[in-house]
């Protein structure tokens, strides 16, 4: 877990829309994403444009702006809202002073504080890898400038001076080790095979694993706050006669990388195998709808689009006058609402 006994450093956030509107609104969810890893915003910078600029992203006009908001506010990172190339990282960096952090790399360090287990440490430090990769010339001493480690925290980042040869022996040496687990996993599965099996699956934050605790009391972590659970964990349920495992599951997010798809695989193949998915969602949350269209097609691009789901409203006591879609359950997690109506649906449908 970070440490927040620390001072949080201070960013600028940066959202950028090619040939769309980008407003400053879009930008929330980066500024939770940094808060997860201690970073403050202090300012944000919004830039429209036609293409991206080939050196910066934005153009020099931006980067002026961003310069004197770097000056004004004593901010010490600058975050972008979107995914960086190396060279536009560096050259970022030589021209605001600063280390410059994109979306996908802030994921990437929650990811990397957060991961638990054995396989979970494992496909943290594939995505890593696969992340540097392509961007092996760092920031220099510009990290030094951060109080939080943020971007260089995580077994990836101490084989960043290694030449491409090696990092790629060490992706083929992970994708093996991780292929093992995947192996372990599939047998588990087969000696599960008599049981029906139910998973949750959400957007990250939703309140899965509080729901998870709830049904299973297994006391997994929970915490409001986005990707308190990133291991997968499975316990046995028996309901009024009925034998079924529940698993729970990493929150998806709107534009995770391909990275990340990838190297949690192993983890993910819990939710294509399931029998029935219970969608949880956050209903006071005003981006509920997007949330719910990004989980969906999270879940059609790896393959269990087609598995049954229940979709399931939380935090009704966050949002009272809350109205659910026919065939959907509303409760809260955190107050015990609705949960036996909520397993009585469940009842039902395994």
């Amino acid at each position: 877990m970070h440490n927040n006994q620390v001072a949080p450093d201070l960013a600028i956030l940066v959202g950028v829309g090619v040939n769309q509107i980008f407003s400053v609104e879009d930008l929330d969810e980066l500024s939770l994403l940094c808060a997860t890893c201690n970073l403050q915003t202090v300012g944000r910078v919004i830039q429209n444009r036609k293409d991206i600029d080939v050196t910066y992203y934005i153009g020099k006009g931006k980067v002026d702006e961003l310069k004197q908001l770097i000056a004004e506010t004593n901010a010490n990172v600058v975050v972008f809202d979107v995914e960086l190339s190396g060279s536009k990282v560096r050259n970022l960096e030589q021209a605001l002073g600063v280390p410059v952090l994109d979306r996908s790399k802030v994921i990437l360090d929650i990811f990397a504080a957060r991961a638990q287990s054995a396989a979970g440490k494992l496909q943290v430090e594939l995505a890593q890898l696969r992340y540097n990769l392509p961007r092996l010339i760092g920031s220099g001493g510009l990290m030094s400038k951060m109080r939080n480690g943020v971007g260089m925290r995580g077994p990836g980042e101490k084989k960043l001076e290694l030449d491409k040869r090696l990092i790629r022996d060490e992706i083929s040496a992970l994708e093996r080790k991780l292929a093992d687990v995947k192996k372990a996993r599939e047998i588990s599965v087969r000696q599960r095979h008599h049981q029906q099996r139910v998973c949750l699956v959400g957007y990250t934050n939703s309140g899965k694993s509080t729901l998870f605790n709830l049904l299973t009391k297994a006391g997994v972590y929970a915490k409001d706050e986005l990707f308190a659970t990133l291991d997968t964990t499975t316990r046995g349920i028996y309901l009024d006669g009925k034998n079924f495992v529940l698993t729970d599951t990493v929150g998806f997010i709107n534009r995770l990388p391909h990275e990340f798809i990838r190297a949690f695989e192993a983890t993910l193949d819990e939710t294509r195998e399931a029998d029935l998915l219970i969608h949880v969602v956050d209903c006071a949350n005003p981006e509920y709808e997007k949330q719910i269209a990004v989980v969906n097609q999270v879940l059609q691009n790896i393959g269990a689009g087609a598995i049954p789901q229940l979709l399931v409203f939380n935090k009704i006591d966050k949002r009272p006058d809350f109205i659910a879609p026919d065939g959907a359950i509303v409760i809260s997690a955190m107050q015990k609402i609705g949960i036996d109506k909520l397993k009585n649906e469940i009842y039902n449908l395994i």
